[in-house]
This record gives C-alpha cells, sequence and structure tokens, in this order.
C-alpha cells in the first residue's frame, strides 16, 4: 500500500463548508426551473454519492437518472396517491396545512435520481452485527449528493411519500433492489436561508439539550 502526504484543510475551507452545511435545504416543486442541468454537474454530484463511505467498502448503491416525462407522470401518481392517504393521519388545521403544502417536485424538476440499495451477497464486513449498515451507507451518498449539489447552486428535494413497491415496478428495479431515496434535481429561483417548514411553524428547531447527552441516558 502506497502511502501518500494527507491533505489538511484550512480554517477558511473550513468555514466554507460550515456554509454549505447550513444552507442546504429541501427544495419543493414550486421552486424549480426547467433549466437543464450541464452533464458535468451531474457527473460531479454522483462522483460525491461514490465518495461516500460504505460498510465494508461494499458501495452497496444504483443509482437510475430519470428524466423522461412518462417516467415522471407515473411516479407522480403514486406521490398523490400516498399523499391522500397521508393527509388522513394528521387532524384539523394540521391536515389544512398539510394539503397547502408542495411537497415534491417530480415533474418540475430537470432530473430526478432514485437510489437504491443492493444488498450484497454473503457477508459484509461490519455489518454482520448490524445488517441495516448497508443501507445506512447508501443514505451517506446521499447526504454527499445534497451537500455537493449546494455547493452547485443545485436544488435537490428527497421524495419519501411514494409506494417503493409501484416505484420499483415503474422503474424495472431488480426485486433484490430497495428503495432508499427518490430524488429531485433542478436549478431554483431562490434558496431560503432556513428550512421551508421551520418558516411555515410546521414545527420548531430542537435546541442542543433536547438532542445532546453526555456519557449515558439517566437511569429511568
Amino acid at each position: 500500500m502506497i502511502e501518500h502526504s494527507q491533505r489538511l484543510f484550512d480554517k477558511n475551507e473550513q468555514e466554507l463548508l460550515k456554509e454549505i452545511l447550513m444552507h442546504r435545504r429541501d427544495v419543493r416543486g414550486n421552486r424549480f426551473l426547467s433549466t437543464p442541468i450541464p452533464h458535468t454537474a451531474i457527473d460531479t454530484i454522483l462522483e460525491a454519492a461514490f465518495s461516500a463511505p460504505s460498510v465494508g467498502f461494499s458501495q452497496p448503491w444504483e443509482f437510475v437518472l430519470i428524466k423522461d416525462q412518462v417516467t415522471k407522470r407515473a411516479i407522480k401518481e403514486t406521490f398523490s396517491e400516498e399523499t391522500a392517504q397521508a393527509a388522513l393521519l394528521f387532524e384539523e388545521e394540521k391536515q389544512k396545512e398539510y394539503i397547502k403544502l408542495k411537497l415534491e417536485g417530480i415533474i418540475e424538476s430537470p432530473l430526478n435520481i432514485a437510489v437504491f440499495y443492493k444488498p450484497k451477497k454473503g457477508p459484509v464486513l461490519g455489518q454482520t452485527s448490524m445488517p441495516n449498515m448497508g443501507k445506512y451507507s447508501v443514505v451517506c451518498a446521499i447526504q454527499n449528493m445534497w451537500l455537493m449539489a449546494r455547493s452547485l447552486n443545485i436544488g435537490m428535494g428527497w421524495v419519501s411519500i411514494l409506494d417503493p413497491k409501484k416505484v420499483k415496478k415503474v422503474l424495472h428495479a431488480p426485486s433484490e433492489n430497495q428503495l432508499i431515496g427518490y430524488l429531485c434535481f433542478g436549478y431554483t429561483d431562490m434558496f431560503y436561508n432556513q428550512p421551508e417548514l421551520e418558516l411555515r411553524k410546521w414545527d420548531r428547531k430542537k435546541m442542543r439539550q433536547e438532542v445532546v447527552v453526555e456519557e449515558q441516558y439517566n437511569p429511568s
């Protein structure tokens, strides 16, 4: 194994990464522009995904790039079905707010990417005790895509109100593949300075002391 000198980052680079992290947003359909995304930008976003950590260096991901409007409309149909059912789970005012939200940009965004977890045959180093680590690896790849897209001033939205089986059927995905993320990419007319659901007061941002535990949980 050949050793190379390590890459260290300076204060300006660290601050830039922090800025990208702080300004990552989930972009909805009413913000996407129809401007095509250059192939070089798509390649850069995919390269970011390929650079994600994966358990046992298994790289258990597959990406389906979708631009065809017929395919998008078929995916949008399952979104419409699922969101109608989801609305019933909320009560009164919350349900009214939910119905008003634009929760996807499947048709509006010029590029959709379906991200699948493809299980590896046989045991995977680091996955024997925690079998979901392979799926978590795919989530890491999606996060890399999100951050790289934001650095390119390209918006990304993650659509989770879908029936995975119907999406797989539309895309003729192999039976063993599991849908982890359905992503919408495109340039936008604006990026919010805060998460949209925070601005709409759907929920509040949790404070550090609510989510950070020192050493261990208090015994109940």
